[in-house]
This record gives structure tokens, C-alpha cells and sequence, in this order.
């Protein structure tokens, strides 16, 4: 119990109270009604990669038996039968080595602490949790765990260790691959990606089928839903796969679905496992038996919303799409972008529908819809407002992270609380799809950046934020950040160097782009997946994660589309 505790310890430092639990495997198995045998898993290597560690040699040291173990956690083959065989044969059965995994930057040190006691020190870079949530560190800390050892026929067995397994990044890579779970926002327009990360195997149906029907990740409950009745589980052990058909058999709770939320429960499944390879359609069956569903192609919900790919652009007197290469602006219809032009924007964002705009300027924050304009905020100090497609306008200032304002397009406020740390917020922004929220602030220690689900009532208000969950920011100096895509996010920051761009998925990978030329001022979201960063200079460059190409677009103000 006591290394077990250690190990919860030393993630809650290195991850931000990322704690290594399960990555869960099973699917739930039924407690009652009739005796039905499912297929034995195989559960063979997809990736291409199947790891075959070495076995303990005779007459190694505590040392190498350690190193050996460790090595191990890349062969998933027969639930790491590899691994076990370094274990002593009381504690075998007992290690889970699917709790979680520890992804590790760099060489670990292993140094003695007693006669039968080694300490492993690592520097973690991310984790994997129990239900394939993976959060990287923020600032990667060194850590250290305690490994136990006793002596069964004259050699060295590991007596006691901490449950998961550590990898290196590459090994990491090769034997686990990201999938998104799909949820629905509250309205049933937009399928919303939880992604996860699972073992590539071959039982990866069932851990996403599972994983799916056990719910969103807890950050994003209340602003997501299921069509799933609640208390539905997969029948058997298993999702099978029959020439490109996932079979899902769910329990008898299913039953209790209405006929539109039976099409919406094939089509989270099938959105959900399309990521794996295999698959190209999903037949359902309740406990064996047919399970009725609607001819219907699917609920007609959108999946990562796409925008003009066109930059949005302010400059002069015209507000409206800038076309790459010749620069002239298609203005924004029925005196939409001259009512934007006349209020001398610092900042604007563009509804999806294109009928109703928020814009920021020196004298607070206006809602401007056709011919008209509104303002609802004067406050000083506000960060460039934000809309979504639910009728709000969402204010924020950089003085204060612990309250927003969502305002309804007739100017009414809704105060919205945040349990976001304390430091100048910087941008505030809604995801396309209007479930989510981002949040760049400046602290002390640099920027933090942070996604919360957006919880609201029956009748589309906004309530409240979730938890935040930190994500990798842009180092330096904090100037913006935007949402992407349906499931990525960037921001940037000014350094000494240059300004600096991370793009992160969230429950996903960051990475670092290359350095634009110039200073950047803003950034925002293209099409398909690409970026815009608008320069100091009012050159619109744009990236889809390599190098940043020039539009040939510039702009006073670059816009924010939906």
C-alpha cells in the first residue's frame, strides 16, 4: 500500500494531480439475467509494432532486474506476461499493469535505498489515466518511485511496485494510438471529440465502445450528453468485428431509448470507431437480440464545423473576407460590416449563421447585429469578446479570471463563474461547436492555458465553466490564443527570440511551430485546421502546422469566424 500511495504522490507533483490510475480494458460484464458466452479476445498488436521484451536472466542484480521490468511494459502480449516473470510469484497476480502508464523524458537513474530496496527517478513528461485521458505536463518534474525485491530460488523478484507501466515517448507512440469518443452538445447539432488514448490492439473496439458508454470525461460533463440510457454497458466482454461490421451487443437498457436516440446511439458509435482501421459500419443488438433502428443516414449532427477559408478581416472602412493572393474584401452583407467598420474595431468576432457580430473597441464591447449595434459592456480593461451560436456574447476582463459575462444579443448579463487561478486573463474564447471555452492567462511564471466545458440550463443560458484542465501555452510573453479546430487549440507568446506558436490537442500532444517572421499580434482559426496569425506589420500569414506561408492578406484587425 505504501509504494501504491508514493506513486499517486509523485504524478500529483510531476502532472498537475494527474494521478496514474486505470487504463481501463474490460468492458462491463452484466451481474444478472441469462448466462451468455462471449468470444475469447485476442488481443493481438495493430500497430504494426509488438514489442517482445527480454526475459530475467539468471543471476542478474537487483539493478537489472529493475531495468529488465521496466523495459518490459512495452509487451501487452498474454496481460504482460513478460512483465510478470520479473515479479515475485505472491505479488505477480497483483500488480495491474493497465492502471495507467507514465510517459518518461530522458534516462531514468536507479540508486539504492535499502538491502531489498531500489528508488527509480524519472523526469515525466505526461500520463495516460484510467479511463485513457491523457494530460501532458506543463513543466515536466523529476520524480522518484520505490521498487521492492526478494529472493525466490536464489534470484532477485521484484516484491512490490507501483501498478501502471513507464515508457519513453517513442515506445509510447508505437503501441498506443489516440481516438476520440463522440458526445453530443445539449442541442444535438454538433458531435463533440473526447479524445483517448488506448493500447493499438486488437480488443481497441471494445475499449472504445466502453469508454464510450461509461460517459464523457469529467471535465466536460454538463456541457456534453449521451443518447445512451443510463446504466446501458456492453453485453459480453467483447466488440466483435465481422468484414468491416463492429457488432456491439448492449445490455437490455438500451431498450429503454426513444427512436431518434437510437439513430444518435449508432451514430456516436460509429463516429467513435471510426478511428479504428477495421471498421466501416456498426450493427447493435440488445442481449443478443436485433435492436430496431430507424432507417436514417444519421442524426445530421456536424462534426469539427468548418468556416470560410477565407481570412476575416477589418481594414479601412470595409469588414469582410479577404481574398489570398489579390487582398480585395467581399464586405459582410445587409450593413453588417459597415455597422462592424463604424465602431473602429480593436477586435471582432463573426456568428456562424453571419447575422450577428460581438466587437471590442476602446469603449467596451458591442453586439452588432444587420444595422444596429448595442453595447453591452464599458467596463475597462476587456479582453477581445467572443460569440457563440446560442445568442450569447461572452465578456471577459483581463483583471479578473474568476467571472465571465455572457451576454444575450439583447444586452441581458449572466454572470458566469470560472474556478480558473489568478493572473491577467488575456483571451477567452468558444469553440465553434459552443460547448467549450478556452482561457490564456499571463502569470507569474509565464502563461497558462486552460479548457473548460460550458455548462448551461434547459433553455440555452449559460450556468457555469468546468474544471479547468491546464494544457501545454506558448512561452514568453502571453498575446492570444484560438480554437482551431473541433479538438485543437494555439496560442503564442512574445519571447526575446521571436514569438513563439504551440498548437495542443486537447487530451492530446502540443507541439511547437516554427518561428513566423515578425511579431505576432493575434491569432485565429482558418479552414480546415489551418492558422492565421496576423504580424505587427498587418500581414496575414497562415499555417497548417509546418512552416507559416503568406496570404498576401493584410489587415488592420484579423476576425474571429465560427
Amino acid at each position: 500500500m505504501r509504494a501504491r500511495l508514493r506513486l499517486r504522490h509523485v504524478l500529483a507533483v510531476a502532472l498537475a494531480a494527474v494521478t496514474l490510475v486505470a487504463l481501463s480494458a474490460c468492458a462491463a460484464i452484466p451481474t444478472d439475467g441469462p448466462v451468455r458466452s462471449g468470444q475469447t479476445i485476442k488481443d493481438e498488436s495493430v500497430s504494426g509494432i509488438d514489442y517482445r521484451p527480454y526475459k530475467p536472466v539468471p543471476g542478474s542484480d537487483q539493478t537489472a532486474i529493475l531495468r529488465g521490468f521496466i523495459a518490459a511494459g512495452t509487451g501487452a502480449a498474454d496481460d504482460y506476461a513478460v512483465a510478470r516473470q520479473f515479479l515475485a510469484s505472491g505479488f505477480s497476480e497483483k500488480w495491474n499493469p493497465r492502471r495507467g502508464v507514465t510517459i518518461r523524458d530522458g534516462n531514468a537513474t536507479v540508486e539504492r535505498v535499502g538491502d531489498g530496496e531500489l528508488s527509480y527517478t524519472l523526469t515525466a513528461s505526461a500520463a495516460v489515466d484510467a479511463d485513457g485521458e491523457y494530460t501532458q505536463a506543463v513543466r515536466p518534474t523529476t520524480t522518484t518511485l520505490t521498487f521492492q525485491f526478494t529472493r525466490e530460488h536464489g534470484e532477485w523478484r521484484i516484491a512490490y511496485a507501483p501498478d501502471g507501466i513507464i515508457l519513453s515517448p517513442v515506445n509510447f507512440e508505437s503501441i498506443f494510438q489516440q481516438h476520440a469518443l463522440y458526445f453530443f452538445d445539449p442541442t444535438y447539432r454538433f458531435l463533440v471529440p473526447d479524445e483517448r488514448w488506448f493500447l493499438a490492439r486488437s480488443s481497441t473496439s471494445t475499449r472504445i465502445a466502453s469508454a464510450l458508454l461509461a460517459g464523457p470525461a469529467d471535465w466536460l460533463k454538463g456541457a456534453v450528453v449521451s443518447s445512451f440510457p443510463e446504466g446501458t454497458q456492453l453485453s459480453l466482454n467483447t466488440v466483435t468485428i465481422d468484414d468491416g461490421t463492429a457488432l456491439v451487443d448492449l445490455s437490455t437498457d438500451a431498450l429503454r431509448a426513444s427512436s431518434q436516440d437510437k439513430v444518435r446511439m449508432r451514430e456516436q458509435l460509429s463516429r467513435s470507431l471510426a478511428s479504428v482501421a477495421t471498421v466501416s459500419s456498426v450493427a447493435i443488438t440488445a442481449e443478443g437480440a436485433p435492436f430496431s433502428v430507424p432507417d436514417a443516414s444519421g442524426s445530421g449532427a456536424q462534426v469539427n464545423p468548418d468556416i470560410d477559408a477565407r481570412p476575416l478581416v477589418a481594414r479601412g472602412q470595409s469588414v469582410g473576407y479577404a481574398a489570398p493572393a489579390s487582398d480585395k474584401i467581399a464586405e459582410l452583407g445587409n450593413g453588417l460590416g459597415d455597422e462592424i467598420a463604424g465602431l473602429d474595431p480593436s477586435s471582432f468576432a463573426l456568428s456562424a449563421s453571419g447575422t450577428a457580430a460581438v466587437v471590442g473597441n476602446d469603449d467596451g464591447v458591442f453586439v452588432v447585429r444587420s444595422q444596429q449595434h448595442l453595447r453591452v459592456d464599458a467596463t475597462d480593461r476587456l479582453v477581445p469578446p467572443s460569440i457563440d451560436d446560442l445568442g450569447f456574447a461572452w465578456v471577459g476582463s483581463s483583471t479578473d479570471t474568476r467571472k465571465v459575462t455572457a451576454y444575450g444579443l439583447r444586452g441581458d448579463p449572466h454572470t458566469v463563474s470560472t474556478t480558473l487561478p489568478k493572473g491577467e486573463l488575456v483571451s477567452f474564447q468558444v469553440s465553434r461547436d459552443s460547448t467549450r471555452a478556452l482561457a490564456l492567462i499571463q502569470t507569474n511564471d509565464g502563461p497558462s492555458l486552460y479548457v473548460m466545458g460550458i455548462v448551461r440550463a434547459s433553455d440555452r443560458t449559460p450556468t457555469g465553466l468546468g474544471p479547468p484542465v491546464r494544457v501545454q501555452a506558448a512561452t514568453g510573453d502571453a498575446v492570444g490564443a484560438a480554437w482551431i479546430n473541433d479538438s485543437d487549440i494555439a496560442s503564442v507568446g512574445q519571447t526575446a527570440n521571436g514569438s513563439d506558436v504551440v498548437r495542443t490537442t486537447v487530451g492530446g500532444q502540443s507541439s511547437t511551430l516554427p518561428k513566423p517572421d515578425g511579431r505576432a499580434t493575434a491569432i485565429a482559426g482558418g479552414s480546415a485546421g489551418s492558422m492565421l496569425l496576423r504580424t505587427s506589420d498587418g500581414s496575414v500569414l497562415q499555417s497548417s502546422g509546418g512552416g507559416w506561408q503568406t496570404t498576401g492578406v493584410t489587415a488592420d484587425v484579423l476576425g474571429v469566424q465560427r
